[in-house]
């Protein structure tokens, strides 16, 4: 089992500015899946999700083209050449900042420009007063006045049965929703759950399919709640009925979903907090979207390539928030 890269100025940068930084707020351990197209930070994909009244937390998958990350990739391994590992990202955001900070070092008068590209690579190392040797993810650079070498502890390498269950929950998570919304406006809807989220625990999400997204929190003594109209919509989408105009949101809603064109279903705020952190790897869309059935809340991040409108396909980052009731179809 052999991993060993040189990270490109832009990959690294994403990693240590954008998506290290939202991974952290899902949740402190990711795993890292490596396979020979595609580098991965993944969140909760093995865990249950549905495990007690919480659910097993939002799952979270950022994808990366490996030519994005990296400009030179060797991977080997057993398991059809994947490896898979779990790590704290803390430390791994920690170790690229160290070694970032020596690859900026300017360069000495007369000495050549540019610095050593940054490596990485899988090793096992026999920590002191250990018998046995410790998998690390290791990071190694050279500045103009200091070389670097950071090792993260990483968990033993997964198992090929291991792989294959992460593999195949990455291809069950591939399922859009048949509708998506798209949010315009992601830090007032940051604004809005903050407040909400003071309300109550549990948070009522409704798509329709002609781009209405409805929030609502209902406890024993209020009903507080929230409505964004005439979103754009992609996928299935069918024209608002004439008549609603004057009828109440949550009346809107209800109808809707009687009529089949909308889908509504129950998460917990603290999952949805989570999901809205995800912020911080700076998407230029945002849509919601729900699973057929009310399987399960979807949020879909994204990017455009530098300097385009066009969509970024070597980037796929999203989220799926478990449900706390079967939904509403």
């Amino acid at each position: 089992m052999k991993f060993k890269a040189f990270f490109t100025d832009d990959g690294i940068s994403l990693l240590d500015k954008r998506f290290l930084p939202a991974m952290d707020k899902v949740g402190r351990i990711c795993h890292v899946f490596l396979t020979p197209t595609h580098a991965m930070l993944l969140h909760n994909l093995l865990g249950a999700t549905a495990a007690g009244p919480d659910g097993g937390g939002p799952q979270c998958v950022a994808q990366f083209a490996k030519d994005l990350l990296f400009r030179e990739y060797n991977l080997s391994s057993r398991n059809g050449n994947q490896i898979a590992f779990s790590v704290e990202v803390p430390l791994l955001q920690r170790a690229l900042r160290s070694v970032l900070a020596v690859h900026a070092q300017p360069p000495a008068a007369g000495d050549a420009p540019g610095a050593p590209a940054i490596q990485v690579r899988l090793v096992n190392k026999l920590p002191a007063g250990s018998r046995s040797a410790t998998p690390f993810l290791t990071f190694e650079t050279k500045g103009a006045r200091a070389a670097v070498v950071q090792d993260v502890p990483i968990s033993r390498p997964l198992s090929r049965s291991d792989v294959e269950r992460l593999q195949a929950a990455l291809d069950a998570a591939k399922d859009l929703p048949q509708t998506l919304v798209q949010v315009p406006d992601l830090p007032q809807l940051q604004s809005l759950v903050d407040r909400l989220k003071n309300v109550g625990d549990l948070l009522t999400v409704a798509v329709t399919k002609y781009g209405d997204l409805h929030l609502q929190v209902s406890t024993s003594l209020v009903t507080v709640g929230s409505e964004f109209r005439k979103l754009r919509v992609v996928g299935d989408r069918a024209n608002a009925p004439v008549g609603d105009q004057n009828l109440t949101a949550s009346t809107r809603m209800d109808m809707a979903v009687v009529r089949g064109e909308a889908l509504s279903v129950q998460v917990n705020m603290k999952h949805l907090v989570k999901s809205l952190h995800c912020h911080l790897a700076k998407p230029d869309y945002t849509f919601y979207g729900i699973a057929p059935g009310g399987a399960c809340l979807t949020v879909v991040f994204q990017y455009f390539i530098p300097g385009t409108r066009l969509a970024d396909k070597s980037i796929s980052f999203y989220c799926r928030l478990p449900v706390l009731d079967p939904g509403s179809s």
